[in-house]
Formats: structure tokens, C-alpha cells, sequence
């Protein structure tokens, strides 16, 4: 039992819908053990620069609008420790006396609460580490799937559903470039409202298969040439067969973020190429690219109802399991062997060195490669967390 009732809780990495349901969802628990609770403003950068809010007197009306508020309410940050920020921030957890330190985040998130963990125990700092997970990439390994990944998922399968009215209205060729730097279940999640063979997305790219440009252009060509138009899918992490981004390949001037990731949202040139190719060497009409970016994290309207319910129970289910365990852990979502009706959800809690930085990837009985498309496994896996089914207009043309 944790004896200290000093806790900081902190949000890192991309924004989601749901995010601040983790947040609320500990803020109310640790309420009920008279925990003195502080958050930091922009993830572990606020620790650095001490700015901090105590979170005890927020009332439960303010409660719930933040918890369905989209977006990081204690605000959030790219930073990555090292040791030596790692020992200013335990300096200044230690001057505050916190016992506790939630920080809600992904795989970047994890690595940072990993290292900070670690170098608590070097310097003999009684401190737990809890990290609860989230992104919409769906890339924490030992978790079914990650709080903020439906909702995201859920919009992305909206957009597709109404671009391939747009495109069945006036045809042509549509690239959406979908955020997944390593993995490409968000991408996937664009098929989920798919419902007559020729309804988009037609073709899905993702990164965890390797990019061929001519087979590309000849797939591009083929359901063309079959249905008059084509909607494709695109990851922005999708590499070449010797694993180097096709961003970076087309990309002058290469940005980097603090944890060495090449920047691929904040560019529309990889549309931008591909859409190139197709009307150069193909000569299609009516030709266009969006490069999705922001949009996907925080798109009011697109959140899941069982995304929702998670990343609040998640929060809770890790606030009463640290109350009972001193270590340190990383909350997640057990992994479902079958995907079988009614849906139903396991917290568990994994060390943080089973999760800090590692990533995980769709398996491959996800994806056909020959077809470029996913399979009837990934779609049994992943509509259900998009919460209520969304219904879709048949044509009658």
C-alpha cells in the first residue's frame, strides 16, 4: 500500500478524443484516498519549468466537461529525457514530495517514464512510475489495442465512407495519406464502413509491407480500369523493401522531432509524389491527394463510445491497482485471443520495461499483400472499437 498522498499527473505526445478521460478517471479515484493531486502543465517540459496546478478542487460538473473535452487539458510535450533532465525533474519531484507519477502517453511517453522510473531507483528515490496508455497509432505492444486508437479509427472510417460517395459522384482517383509511422491499423481502420466491392477504400498501403511503385501504379490502374475510379489508403510511414520511408526518399530538407522521429504529418508531399506518379505515368483524370494530419486526433463528432468508456477505466482500474502495489507499471488492455461477440475488455498491468519504446505492428493475418487490403480478422478485430455500428446508405445506382 502506497503511504505517500503526493501525486503529479502529466499528459505527453499527440492529443486524442479521449485522453482527458484518463485524466478525470484518476482524478476521481485518487480523490477518493485524500490523495493530494497536482498536475503539470505540458507533460514532463512543465516538471522542468515548475508549472503546476493542483486538480483537488476541480468540481465534478468541471470534471465532466474535461473528460469530454477532446484534446491534452493539462496541455502536452515532445520532450524526451535524458539523464541529466531526468535528474532535474526528480529533483523537483523530490522538493514536492510526490510518491506517484501518472503520465498518460504513448510509446515516446513510456520510454520517458521508463528512464525517469530507472533513474529513481539509482538514487534511491521512492517513486512510482504509472503509465497509462494512449495513441491513436495503436502501436503500444502488450495491449489489444490503446485508448484513443477508436476514436481516431472511427473517423478515419467515416472519412473514407464519404469520400467514396464523392469519388462514386464524380470518378477519379483519391490518395488519403492516414498518420502511422510504423504501424498501419489506423490506415487499416479506413475499410471498416466498406460494404459493396466497389466501395472505397479500394487499395490499402500500410508500412508494415513493403512499397513496390510499379506494382502501385498497376493496382491503381486495375480497379480503375474495373470500376471507373479508385480510393486508396496510404500510411505516411509506408518504406520501401529496405525499410526506408518513401517520405524521406522525396523529402529535400528532413525535420526531426526531440525523439528522432522524421517529421511525416506536417508535409503534403508524399500525396503530393504519389498523386504525381499516377497522373504522369498512368495519365488518370481527375487525380487528388489529402494528407489527413491533425484532423484524425481530435475530430469532434468521431468519438467511440467504447473508446470513451476505456480510457476512463483504464485510468481507474490503474489508480486502485497502484493503491495496492509499490512498483512501478504500465496499464493496458489484454489482448483478446479470439474476437468474439459480445466484446468485452481485461485491464491488466504490464512492467514498463515490457512497453517503454517498443512498437507494435499489425500481424500479418491483418493484411493481404497481394491484394493490398486487409482481411476479414483485422475488420472482426477492430469494429467493435468503434463503438455503436454506423449505418451506411446503399446505392441504388
Amino acid at each position: 500500500m502506497v503511504s505517500n498522498k503526493n501525486i503529479l499527473i502529466a499528459q505527453g505526445g499527440g492529443p486524442t478524443n479521449v485522453i482527458n478521460q484518463s485524466l478525470v478517471g484518476i482524478i476521481r479515484q485518487e480523490k477518493k484516498y485524500k490523495s493530494k493531486i497536482l498536475g503539470s502543465i505540458n507533460g514532463v517540459n512543465g516538471i522542468i519549468n515548475n508549472r503546476f496546478i493542483s486538480l483537488n478542487k476541480i468540481s465534478e460538473n468541471d470534471l465532466k466537461t474535461i473528460a469530454n473535452t477532446p484534446g491534452a487539458a493539462l496541455g502536452s510535450t515532445r520532450d524526451k529525457p535524458d539523464k541529466k533532465y531526468c535528474k532535474e525533474i526528480l529533483k523537483i519531484l523530490e522538493n514536492k514530495q510526490i510518491s506517484k507519477f501518472y503520465y498518460i502517453g504513448g510509446n515516446d511517453s513510456s520510454d520517458s517514464l521508463r528512464i525517469i522510473s530507472e533513474y529513481a531507483k539509482d538514487t534511491k528515490y521512492k517513486l512510482q512510475c504509472i503509465h497509462i496508455p494512449k495513441t491513436i497509432d495503436n502501436d503500444l505492444v502488450c495491449n489489444d489495442h490503446t485508448p484513443g486508437f477508436g476514436s481516431a479509427a472511427k473517423y478515419v472510417a467515416q472519412l473514407f465512407s464519404g469520400i467514396n460517395y464523392d469519388v462514386k459522384s464524380l470518378p477519379g482517383v483519391y490518395l488519403g495519406i492516414v498518420m502511422g509511422r510504423h504501424a498501419g491499423f489506423l490506415t487499416a481502420a479506413s475499410s471498416l464502413l466498406k460494404k459493396e466491392n466497389d466501395d472505397g477504400p479500394n487499395l490499402i498501403y500500410i508500412p508494415e509491407s513493403p512499397f513496390e511503385m510499379n506494382t502501385f501504379l498497376n493496382q491503381v490502374k486495375s480497379i480503375f480500369n474495373k470500376y471507373g475510379r479508385c480510393v486508396i489508403a496510404i500510411s505516411e510511414g509506408i518504406q520501401d523493401k529496405n525499410k526506408k520511408l518513401i517520405s524521406q526518399k522525396i523529402i529535400k530538407k528532413t525535420e526531426y522531432d526531440a525523439h528522432g522521429n522524421i517529421q511525416l504529418s506536417g508535409t503534403g508531399s508524399l500525396g503530393d509524389y504519389l498523386s504525381g506518379e499516377i497522373k504522369k505515368k498512368l495519365k488518370l483524370p481527375r487525380v487528388r491527394a489529402d494528407t489527413l494530419g491533425y484532423p484524425q486526433r481530435c475530430f469532434l463528432g468521431s468519438i467511440s463510445e467504447i473508446d470513451k468508456k476505456e480510457a476512463l477505466q483504464i485510468a481507474i482500474f490503474a489508480s486502485k491497482y497502484s493503491n495496492k502495489h509499490n512498483s512501478s507499471f504500465s496499464a493496458g488492455i489484454l489482448e483478446r485471443k479470439k474476437f468474439t461477440v459480445p466484446y468485452r475488455t481485461t485491464f491488466t498491468a504490464n512492467s514498463l520495461e515490457m512497453v517503454a519504446g517498443k512498437t507494435k505492428i499489425m500481424p500479418q493475418s491483418f493484411y493481404n499483400i497481394k491484394k493490398s487490403f486487409v482481411t476479414n480478422s483485422f475488420l472482426n478485430y477492430a469494429l467493435p472499437l468503434i463503438g455503436k455500428k454506423i449505418s451506411k446508405t446503399k446505392s441504388i445506382i
